[in-house]
């Protein structure tokens, strides 16, 4: 039985309610402003989540030591994990616990609770697919829709990032939240790859997770976040796949080198089963060191990724995906690595330009105080001799934009969200 919206609202607006579930059909398209909600009670249910979700911050303070101006209570917890050693002591700031006896939430109406919310602000800009399926016999398996995004983290970009053209009252983290969902939601993808996740487990993975979702956050070993006062807690790659469609065969959790040094930079990678195909696949989330300078480094990264990768996947026995912010142009020597892997990678969003051989023009675009930034940085890399790409979600146009760039109070976060539709090749 479904939670009723009027029990939803006012947890969204104080603390984040657990959990969704992926319904059949298309993305319900966006309504007329809601009319501002009555203040209402959070159910028992929530509340009990919610309590359960601050016991998990509770547990972690008992060791905290300081670090930066604001250091959150989860910080030492977590970077015990950080470790191959530390991370099989800890294996439950990896992969949260699932939480038992929460009902499922019906993400229909937690959208229009989201909506709700977000009445003041101007509607959610629409893109639509574009298919990108080849002449030739289809899968007759549905598609793997996979979303990847950074997200923002909420402390750097309140706190850090100075998004000069962007009012303040955009970003508060009551509102913004549920625009990140409302994108979600929306899309409703099957595997989730998403980085900058500073509000896992009070937000992310309580929600997520009842509407159907398993996750596994890793975090940064010292997040920028961690400097920002009142923060909540290190930034990080989050994996969520939807458990009706898939079985978790295996995780590992990468601490990125370069130059054999351990960096601040991680990725998560893991072995689904489709359960409708019993087919197998590698998924794979990561964000690479930012900065112009920092060219041979995030090479370096790639670099260990990627061999990584070639032993998770069995020398690319097994079919992979990557999705990231690679902190690089298409210039760089990491995205050179990338696509002449011997994984046989290529790069999805590539299929969208006429020739097929060019990346967008932008996958983010900022205006900060050291002026604007235009950049394509976000991928999702795939195996060309195994997956085909059935259609992408397209970009948002410079006029959707606007003058004063991203975020903004349409649009939650400085990347846009890419999502693709996946299908296995017939095997041979």
């Amino acid at each position: 039985m479904y939670q009723s919206p009027r029990r939803l609202c006012s947890a969204l607006l104080q603390r984040d309610a657990p959990g969704l579930r992926r319904p059949p059909g298309p993305p319900p398209r966006r309504r007329s402003p809601a009319p501002p909600a009555a203040p209402r009670l959070a159910s028992p249910r929530l509340l009990a989540a919610a309590s359960a979700a601050r016991s998990v911050a509770r547990s972690c303070s008992r060791t905290a030591c300081p670090m930066g101006s604001g250091t959150s209570r989860l910080y030492s917890a977590l970077t015990k994990t950080l470790d191959g050693s530390s991370a099989s002591q800890h294996p439950e700031y990896l992969v949260a616990p699932d939480r038992e006896h929460l009902e499922p939430i019906d993400p229909k109406e937690l959208l229009e609770e989201c909506r709700a919310v977000l009445h003041t602000r101007p509607p959610r800009f629409q893109r639509g697919f574009v298919d990108l399926r080849a002449d030739g016999p289809s899968s007759s398996h549905a598609p793997i829709r996979v979303m990847q995004w950074n997200i923002l983290a909420q402390a750097l970009g309140e706190g850090k990032d100075n998004f000069v053209q962007c009012p303040l009252e955009a970003l508060k983290w009551e509102e913004r939240k549920c625009l990140i969902l409302e994108e979600i939601l929306a899309y409703q993808p099957d595997i989730l790859c998403l980085q900058e996740v500073d509000h896992y487990f009070d937000t992310f993975h309580p929600l997520l997770s009842r509407l159907g979702y398993q996750g596994t956050f890793f975090p940064k070993p010292w997040s920028p976040c961690l400097d920002v006062e009142h923060n909540n807690g290190p930034d990080g790659c989050a994996l969520f796949f939807l458990q009706n469609r898939f079985k978790l065969v295996s995780s590992a959790n990468i601490r990125l080198t370069a130059m054999t040094l351990k960096t601040n930079q991680v990725a998560i990678a893991q072995t689904l089963e489709c359960k409708e195909s019993s087919r197998q696949f590698c998924i794979a989330v990561t964000h690479l060191k930012a900065r112009t300078g920092w060219e041979r480094f995030r090479s370096a990264q790639g670099c260990d990724l990627l061999q990584n990768l070639q032993s998770i996947t069995q020398g690319a026995k097994i079919p992979l995906i990557v999705c990231g912010d690679f902190n690089a142009e298409p210039t760089e020597e990491v995205y050179r690595h990338f696509a002449s892997s011997s994984l046989n990678l290529n790069s999805a969003y590539k299929l969208l330009s006429a020739d097929g051989q060019s990346e967008p023009p932008y996958t983010t675009w900022k205006i900060r105080t050291s002026g604007e930034c235009r950049h394509t940085l976000d991928y999702i890399w795939y195996s060309r001799h195994a997956l085909s790409v059935r259609s992408a979600l397209d970009l948002l146009t410079e006029e959707q934009i606007g003058p004063n760039r991203l975020p903004s109070f349409n649009y939650p976060s400085d990347h846009l969200s890419l999502v693709c539709d996946f299908s296995f090749n017939e095997e041979r």
